[in-house]
């Protein structure tokens, strides 16, 4: 079989180019894993044996396919080839290896929830506070300095505050534990080989002998061990062929760094370097407008896209009035796209920033009876943060309601184990069915003989915090009361702490539910938490089934690399949501956000939706988000616009997205009508009569949120509120009876 005449003239030159260092630069879209196939494939029929062919890859899925490929085009030798991810390869390797640096082959690989165990056990015999000092949060510094390569002793030279001391602590004796426990951890499985090398050139050498030819697939996801590992290995023969492109480098949460594949060129000079520039995915529409997105990011590998596919239809944009609007306008689209181009639902993919956003587009999926399904994730209201929050609110309402109660007894952590609970139950029994609960028997824990004074108090303490809270249902609205719930049980306090990315996501959504019972309580002026509860149970039945064979596809960006859809959804392009950002971000931060939204973009194979909102609710309050500067970057002749629907508050108008993003992130605002467009005739009811100074569009300052710009007033007398964009902090909603605002 002639391999070379099945590609076009860029993949057969990268197929072909057999020796020395190579750098393919895979377009999205382009043939990435074709040309990577193939060139294994070419290295077999051109003498090379398999056995000295190590291809890595960060998935077992996509090694898995890459073998069976080349087993199509070379036959049974593919068994031979040594292919897999980073860690399975390195663990393989460290089996014959390990003894060298002083472990058994028998050695056990230790699990994230081992290594927490591990962590906990330190800082109890060192007496160090988990309350204080969050053993999850030390467990993800200890693996982001062991990722960069740095030791127990370095990470303690540089430790500056409290945490950081006592994280070196802890780091310097889970290395001891590990190594005599003969253990290694995740990380382990990339440092202990890179250690192997450095003190045995023999064996390094072995391997350089073993795999003289490396490839290495997703180059722009590696690490710095990985980098180090990689170079390592071809450093003798220097057939080293990396696969990515710099355009999706979206993982540096996991510690992946743009650098290695951006130096490439630089650690090899004499490299060389080709282009799949040619996409056989999309449309020319949406290439073009991932290209001049991407374009705007100064650190990047030039290149162009293109396609000999079709013009295709205009990306629509939608405006949405809020997050609920928005899910419904997304519905209303899926259910024509269906109709008009007689696509299956399998056919369109939802995205979005972060699992918090899924809430409101589910809502509207559910209610449009559209089935789908969430990849990477579980639905909103059956995430365990939620379920648990949750089952506070149906206790209070419910103080019958057992399964929510043995749910949150022990949650968060008070000391209250299986065996008092049996004991409660089985006093509760003890009495005629029904006329004891299970909180009833909680009540009389101090007759129930069995159970210890300490735990007796821990129970009426639980008692007591129920109870507090069902009293406050009569003075409070239920978002006060959730959000307070929230804020005394501290559990958004401990994600924050931890400061993993899988904690900040349950700290969204845990925030996300605090939005939708506020925005609940704005809808409904009768609302109570029990109206919250049962709109929750009729939109999220326990029991339904969704089909996993047609269904719309809802995933986060970062999920969504490596796959394709005919029609794709983008939501809530907004600053501080998409770009997601806290502050004022660096620039490292927004290109990357930039190359995220390129990858959500190049998923769309023949129709692109992009939405974002006018009013969205965020941490419980209502925001006046700014359209994201992502919008302004795509040529408007590729762009379709859905407009809103004119039922806010008369003063409240938009301009253009492009007016808006060029004047908020190209030139310094400046106050005035010209900003935020109005009404000629003011409907002076909403404006404030308290507070004359003040209008839409004039500069202000506060004390805490620094200057800023009023872009709404609402209210009279004792609750006027002006809603303020402010340059630091973005929008907040501000009693002017306590704001104290200084008019610039």
């Amino acid at each position: 079989m002639n391999l070379l005449q099945q590609l076009n003239s860029v993949q057969r030159e990268a197929v072909a180019a057999k020796d020395g260092p190579v750098m393919i630069v895979a377009g999205a879209g382009s043939g990435k894993t074709r040309v990577l196939t193939y060139r294994v494939a070419y290295l077999i029929q051109n003498h090379v044996q398999p056995y000295e062919i190590l291809a890595l890859t960060f998935t077992n899925k996509a090694a898995k396919e890459m073998k069976s490929r080349i087993e199509k085009l070379v036959g049974v030798q593919a068994a031979n080839i040594w292919a897999g991810t980073f860690h399975s390869i390195f663990a393989r390797i460290l089996r014959h290896e390990c003894e060298a640096i002083g472990y058994d082959r028998s050695f056990t690989i230790y699990d994230a929830e081992d290594q927490l165990n591990v962590i906990k056990a330190i800082m109890a015999s060192q007496n160090i506070s988990a309350q204080q000092f969050n053993p999850r949060a030390i467990q993800s510094r200890i693996s982001g300095a062991k990722n960069q390569l740095v030791s127990p002793e370095q990470y303690d030279t540089a430790a500056k505050d409290p945490f950081e001391v006592k994280t070196a602590q802890v780091f310097t004796e889970y290395q001891k534990k590990l190594f005599n426990s003969n253990a290694m951890d995740f990380d382990d499985l990339l440092l202990k080989p890179i250690e192997l090398f450095q003190r045995n050139t023999r064996t390094l050498e072995k391997y350089q002998y073993r795999f003289r030819y490396l490839l290495v697939d997703e180059y722009q996801d590696t690490n710095r061990a990985q980098y180090v590992l990689i170079n390592m290995l071809a450093q003798k023969f220097r057939n080293l062929c990396v696969v990515g492109d710099d355009a999706q480098s979206i993982y540096s949460f996991r510690g992946a760094d743009i650098r290695n594949i951006l130096d490439f060129e630089r650690d090899y000079p004499d490299s060389k370097v080709f282009r799949l520039e040619q996409n056989y995915r999309s449309t020319k529409k949406i290439l073009a407008a991932a290209d001049s997105v991407i374009k705007n990011n100064r650190n990047q590998i030039h290149k162009t896209l293109w396609t000999d596919n079709a013009a295709g239809d205009s990306i629509v944009v939608i405006e949405a009035e809020d997050d609920k609007d928005e899910g419904i306008r997304i519905a209303s689209h899926v259910q024509e796209e269906c109709a008009k181009q007689k696509l299956d639902l399998k056919d369109f993919c939802i995205l979005y920033r972060t699992n918090a956003q899924s809430r409101s587009l589910e809502d509207a999926l559910r209610r449009s009876g559209i089935s789908y399904v969430i990849v990477g994730g579980v639905e909103f209201y059956k995430r365990k943060e939620i379920k648990d929050v949750l089952a506070y609110l149906r206790v209070i309402v419910n103080l019958k309601d057992e399964e929510s109660l043995l749910r949150i007894i022990n949650y968060p952590t008070r000391g209250i184990g299986e065996t008092t609970l049996e004991r409660v139950q089985a006093y509760a029994q003890s009495f005629p069915p029904g006329s004891v609960t299970l909180f009833e028997a909680l009540r009389r824990a101090q007759q129930i003989s069995e159970i210890s004074e300490r735990t007796k108090n821990t129970l009426s303490q639980f008692v007591s915090f129920i109870e507090k809270f069902r009293d406050l249902r009569t003075e409070m609205s239920a978002s006060e009361v959730a959000r307070s719930l929230v804020d005394e049980l501290g559990i958004l306090k401990r994600y924050k702490e931890e400061a993993t990315p899988e904690s900040l996501s349950r700290w969204e959504n845990i925030q996300e539910l605090l939005s939708a019972i506020t925005e609940h309580a704005a809808n409904n002026p009768e609302a109570t938490l029990e109206s919250f509860l049962e709109e929750v149970a009729l939109v999220s039945p326990v029991d339904e089934e969704t089909s996993q064979q047609n269904a719309v596809t809802m995933m986060t960006l970062h999920a969504a690399k490596g796959l394709e859809f005919p029609v794709v959804f983008i939501a809530g392009l907004e600053e501080g949501l998409f770009p997601l950002y806290q502050a004022a971000p660096d620039m490292a931060e927004m290109e990357e956000e930039r190359r995220l939204f390129y990858v959500g973009i190049t998923r769309a194979m023949s129709r692109l939706f992009l939405s974002h909102t006018r009013m969205r609710y965020r941490f419980g309050e209502l925001t006046y988000p700014i359209v994201s500067r992502f919008l302004s970057e795509i040529d408007e002749s590729l762009l379709s616009f859905e407009r809103a629907r004119m039922n806010v508050s008369s003063h409240a108008r938009r301009t253009s997205i492009f007016e808006n993003s060029t004047r908020r992130h190209n030139i310094q605002p400046k106050a005035g009508a010209d900003d935020f467009a109005h009404d000629e005739s003011p409907n002076y009811e909403d404006e404030s009569q308290e507070a004359v100074h003040l209008h839409v569009g004039v500069r202000v300052e506060h004390e805490s949120f620094g200057k800023g710009k009023v872009v709404q007033l609402a209210g009279k007398g004792e609750s006027a509120k002006a809603v303020v964009l402010f340059d630091s902090v973005g929008t907040k909603n501000l009693m002017l009876k306590y704001a104290r605002l200084r008019v610039l």
